[in-house]
């Protein structure tokens, strides 16, 4: 299941203004970089129900029917029910159809009053594909609950900056589920708090006896507040620079790799220092990288040297280690929602609904 730039000049004035409204979709013709504070208010989705009826896409990666089968039971398990989108099994070379019907379905979702939520069957590869097609208007007027990661980054971040609606980075409809993912995911979709405190999964800390990239490391102490922004930092750099980033600033940008080397975790990291600026987020918050140790190279830092390399420099709290990622234990992360770090609790504490 491993799922998994350019530089901005100003050329000036009323050329390239005009070039970028041609280029762009409605939604993003007008991308600044703003502080949050000044962005389209956000968008909270109905809580989801009992009974409700469940989307299931595939708009990244191409799925199997006994992916399908999996999903299904695992929606009506929980006490929903399953709408398959209508090109859920094609598939056209490693994605779930071409660009139009993997786009007609996610959008099929959006404008069907039954659906209440939608839900990605995995990540894979191709959602930065829709993005520049997605029609943000028609999400903004439909707000319903968002679900998946890895290769849904893409979604997350593009509808949160050009949709404002809150989706929701957790596990995909063909996961494995484990009573953490699912007691927190049903947490955060359906029981709508004031406040929420998520620990960490004591399952991740068990397993890290064995498997050190499962303890919580504290490279920085303290707390942060701010927005959550992030997902898998492959995508989060490849859409850096473009009208889709992630503007973490005075944020909490939250970052997960699988099955990368360090030294490709080091790109990534420095493409969002470049593009951003790590040091202007309130927080970083890092969780398990799965098999991103050194491989098959001769010589190569491990995952902790490369990540310190960018988070050392910070002064706010940086963590590594927290339950979410490309594993079974992982909490689910409403992108946008105002949250606070606490490095030393160990613990992320939602301090607003994710959900209406």
């Amino acid at each position: 299941m491993a799922d998994q730039p350019t530089s901005r000049r100003r050329f000036g004035g009323a050329l390239a203004a005009a070039a970028a409204s041609v280029a762009l979709p409605a939604g993003a013709a007008t991308h600044r970089r703003t502080p949050h504070a000044m962005k389209r208010p956000l968008i909270k989705p109905p809580r989801l129900r009992e009974g409700d009826l469940v989307g299931l896409i595939a708009p990244g990666g191409y799925t199997s029917d006994a992916s399908i089968a999996k999903a299904v039971q695992h929606i009506e398990a929980l006490g929903f029910r399953a709408a398959l989108g209508a090109n859920l099994r094609e598939v056209h070379g490693n994605y779930a159809g071409s660009v139009q019907q993997r786009l007609a379905d996610l959008h099929a979702m959006f404008a069907n009053p039954e659906v209440k939520a939608i839900w990605c069957i995995r990540g894979g590869s191709g959602c930065i594909s829709l993005l520049s097609a997605l029609d943000y208007a028609l999400i903004r007027a439909n707000p319903k609950v968002l679900l998946g990661y890895s290769d849904i980054t893409a979604l997350h971040l593009a509808i949160h900056r050009h949709a404002g609606l809150v989706t929701f980075h957790g596990p995909v409809a063909s996961s494995t589920p484990s009573d953490y993912s699912t007691t927190h995911m049903l947490a955060v979709l359906m029981d709508p708090q004031p406040s929420y405190t998520i620990p960490m999964a004591m399952e991740n800390a068990k397993r890290a006896f064995e498997e050190p990239h499962y303890a919580i490391r504290t490279v920085h102490g303290g707390v942060a507040t701010g927005p959550l922004i992030g997902g898998n930092l492959s995508m989060v750099a490849a859409l850096a620079g473009t009208p889709y980033e992630g503007d973490f600033r005075g944020g909490i940008l939250f970052i997960e790799e699988v099955n990368e080397a360090p030294y490709r975790i080091d790109r990534w990291m420095t493409q969002l220092d470049l593009s951003v600026g790590l040091a202007k987020a309130a927080g970083v918050m890092i969780g398990i990288c799965d098999n991103c140790g050194p491989g098959h190279e001769d010589v190569s830092l491990t995952l902790d040297e490369t990540l310190d390399i960018h988070l050392q420099p910070l002064k706010g709290p940086a963590v590594s280690g927290y339950s979410f990622g490309h594993i079974r234990n992982q909490f689910t992360i409403p992108v946008g929602v105002r949250a606070t770090l606490d490095a030393e609790r160990q613990t992320v504490t939602l301090l607003e609904p994710a959900v209406s």
